[in-house]
């Protein structure tokens, strides 16, 4: 089955990104599949697919990310929507779940899989899908004022 998803087949500006049709992805025994209604776009993507990095890093991010193309080719963090299906052994979800949380790369597509114990959660009731995207992302930083 096939899904639409921004892909990069190479590192550049923004005009690198294509909308394709590419493979849906299958969950696994411990996996949820959601199809997404949001995601966001932060300056890591563009970092990533411009491959602007600082130079002392410049040979660790290409080993990691690809020498000389993307191995990764669907950006995106994070991500909300509805969960489609479950793996066998998960339990903690099930189909039509309102969910948000945040993948390593793939979140620019129609579907996104990650394991039921990653980082994935309810969505709140009182929220929308764009407001609840943008919980991930600030959820990584840590913030004091004094």
């Amino acid at each position: 089955m096939k899904m639409k998803a921004i892909v990069y087949e190479k590192y550049g500006p923004p005009d690198v990104l294509q909308l394709k049709e590419v493979e849906k992805p299958t969950p696994k025994d411990n996996e949820v599949l959601v199809k997404v209604y949001a995601t966001t776009v932060t300056r890591g993507d563009v970092n990533v697919r411009s491959f602007t990095v600082p130079l002392s890093f410049w040979l660790l991010q290409r080993i990691a990310l690809g020498l000389r193309k993307p191995r990764k080719k669907i950006l995106g963090h994070d991500f909300s929507g509805e969960i489609e299906s479950v793996g066998k052994d998960v339990k903690l979800f099930r189909k039509g779940d309102k969910v948000f949380g945040g993948v390593g790369f793939g979140a620019y597509a129609e579907y996104v899989c990650l394991p039921a114990d990653g980082m994935v959660a309810i969505k709140p009731t009182n929220m929308t899908y764009e407001e609840a995207v943008a919980i991930p992302f600030w959820g990584k930083c840590s913030i004091t004022f004094s």
